[in-house]
């Protein structure tokens, strides 16, 4: 039990809804389509009404065929019988379709709705979800959402028809109708003891089923770590355990829903015995016709039909529910980010404020505590401080993809809560160490950041960044298809690619992550000199990896546990000989130009 109930805990966004909030939403999701709904409501009433017709008409027919009149009136009721199961036919035909599209609809609708809620998820959101698990709930669960309403409409009509029936069958003879009747508690029972089951399976299932996607999804992104690390066997066996998860899920379910038919099928064919029994009785006394009796017998079906299809189809019903919930979890998830105001934001000078910042990624680990700090327009600052500092954090906090518990950050002496954020994006430029393209030319991505821009505008700012030299090594320039996520190309070119990007975008603030870690020299001298256009008259926050942007820093800012431990250029830092130097001699003298190995460490000041 453990092994199959293992990671499918509910996300901790996700919440439960009742079946009525569930409908309920789901409505509001057709509203928009009430006419094609009122018409595929007119067909389903007509359909039934001549669904029920049917065994009317068969019963007459035999009740006329004893008649003294009965070949006059057998053709006509054959062909009163034809044109009803033609009319029926077409009556059903149009009602499939208009489902369909009305379904289609509001399915599209839903995924557009699931897409948006997750692209104005804030970061903090990513890093704690799967993201292989947020695509389950995008893609799968809305197409899962679209079987609940095509099984409640289809649901409507046999009930509908349900009711006619029983109306038609009082009329001929209400101790046989009763009699039919009375095992209808006993299925009705079964049918809602066995809902409760039905939906924790359903959802376990969905979960498992994520869960392969998640490991699916995250083998294939890391496939060339695998290799490399020869992790093939490890990461198929991962696969295979969560695979074989996700087999007994659906297996116990199938159990499960496969086993609810037969005894309700066999509830049903009790009272099939009682009417075939009492009803041979009656008529053999004169009491009831045999087309009525037949009559019986051939509504019998169609009586049951509604109460086992609700068991029988329960798992798919389920499914449908459940997938709404799991979506409606999504669109629901409340955001961690709040602007207290959406205030556009005009040209910025750059400058930003801390005052006595606390941050917390959650109620166990404090990054910031009591942070004040001031950047100037148009400033370089470098942070450095050993993993874990807070480096990477502020940049975070600055670009408003976390949310700060306590103090200000001010932006141009403006609070950035007040920002609309969307605005405040447009002036950010963000350069990660390790760059992600989009599927494309190197033109596109270079684009990617001001969609408007024309192809000399592209050309342009690709010709600033080192030169341009690093174009012409390209086998087609800017035309060339960069493939999936930028593999074509190498990480110095994906590099240089994002900072021509960032340079087109020409924002007023500046956040890099250190674009020279991973390049070999060749590339990091064209890609400091991009950088040196990209920083020329805007705030730079630069979580630094290498000794040349450091000293191209003008202020470096040494954190330790979440606090600034000391701050100045690098020759002041060295003199004072203390936390930084300890840093330098540890990190980044190795990376100086005249390092000899073996000549030690340089001694720092106490």
């Amino acid at each position: 039990m453990g092994f199959i109930m293992a990671g499918l805990d509910a996300e901790a966004y996700d919440r439960s809804y009742t079946d009525g909030q569930l409908i309920k939403r789901i409505i509001h999701y057709f509203r928009p389509k009430l006419p094609l709904m009122i018409s595929i409501i007119v067909l389903v009433v007509l359909n039934s009404c001549l669904d029920t017709a049917f065994p009317l008409l068969i019963s007459n027919s035999i009740d006329t065929l004893v008649s003294t009149r009965a070949m006059e009136s057998a053709i006509g009721l054959v062909i009163f019988i034809l044109f009803s199961g033609a009319l029926s036919w077409t009556c059903n035909l149009f009602r499939q379709r208009f489902t369909a599209r009305s379904v289609g609809d509001v399915v599209l609708q839903l995924r557009t709705d699931a897409f948006s809620a997750v692209m104005s998820r804030d970061m903090s959101f990513f890093d704690e979800f799967s993201s292989g698990k947020i695509v389950s709930r995008v893609t799968s669960d809305t197409e899962n959402f679209a079987t609940v309403v095509t099984l409640t409409l289809n649901l409507l009509s046999q009930v509908l028809l349900y009711v006619l029936i029983v109306v038609v069958l009082f009329f001929r003879n209400a101790q046989l109708a009763l009699m039919t009747l009375s095992i209808m508690p006993l299925i009705i029972l079964v049918a809602l003891g066995f809902r409760t089951l039905a939906r924790k399976f359903t959802r376990n299932a969905q979960r498992s089923l994520a869960r392969v996607n998640a490991n699916v999804q995250e083998i294939v992104s890391g496939i060339t770590i695998a290799k490399n690390f020869r992790q093939e066997q490890n990461m198929y066996d991962e696969f295979k355990e969560i695979n074989a998860q996700s087999y007994y899920v659906n297996l116990r379910s199938g159990f499960l829903y496969n086993g609810i038919f037969p005894v309700l099928v066999f509830i049903a064919n009790i009272g099939t015995i009682l009417i075939v029994y009492f009803g041979g009785r009656n008529v053999a006394s004169g009491t009831i016709s045999a087309g009525d009796w037949f009559l019986f017998i051939q509504s019998l079906g169609l009586l049951w039909q509604p109460l086992t299809s609700i068991a029988s189809f329960w798992s798919q019903f389920q499914l449908g529910l459940a997938a709404s919930e799991r979506v409606f979890a999504l669109l629901d998830a409340e955001p961690r980010v709040h602007q207290v105001d959406q205030q556009p934001v005009k040209e910025l000078s750059g400058k930003i404020t801390f005052k006595n910042v606390f941050f917390s990624y959650d109620d166990r680990q404090t990054v910031l505590k009591d942070f004040s700090l001031t950047i100037k327009g148009g400033e370089t600052i470098a942070f450095v401080g050993h993993t874990g500092a807070g480096k990477s954090s502020i940049g975070k906090l600055i670009s408003r993809f976390y949310e700060f518990q306590g103090g200000q950050i001010l932006i141009d002496d403006q609070d950035i809560r007040t920002f609309d954020l969307q605005d405040y994006h447009s002036r950010l430029g963000i350069v990660p160490q390790a760059p992600f393209l989009f599927s494309g030319t190197v033109a596109d991505n270079i684009r990617y950041a001001r969609p408007t821009a024309s192809d000399e505008e592209v050309r342009a700012v690709a010709q600033r960044i080192g030169g341009g030299d690093w174009i012409e090594a390209l086998p087609e320039g800017l035309d060339t298809m960069v493939g999936e996520t930028g593999r074509a190309l190498s990480m110095g070119q994906r590099q240089l690619v994002a900072l021509a990007r960032v340079l087109l975008q020409e924002p007023a603030i500046i956040i890099m992550d250190e674009a020279t870690a991973s390049v070999d020299p060749l590339t990091e001298a064209q890609i400091q000199e991009g950088l040196d256009i990209i920083l020329a008259r805007r705030t730079a926050i630069v979580i630094a990896h290498r000794l040349s942007t450091i000293k191209h820093a003008d202020r470096i800012i040494v954190l330790n546990d979440g606090r600034i431990a000391e701050e100045g250029s690098h020759e002041e830092l060295m003199e004072r000989g203390g936390h930084y130097s300890e840093l330098y001699n540890t990190y980044f003298r190795h990376q100086s130009p005249d390092y000899r190995p073996g000549e030690g460490f340089i001694p720092t000041r106490v």
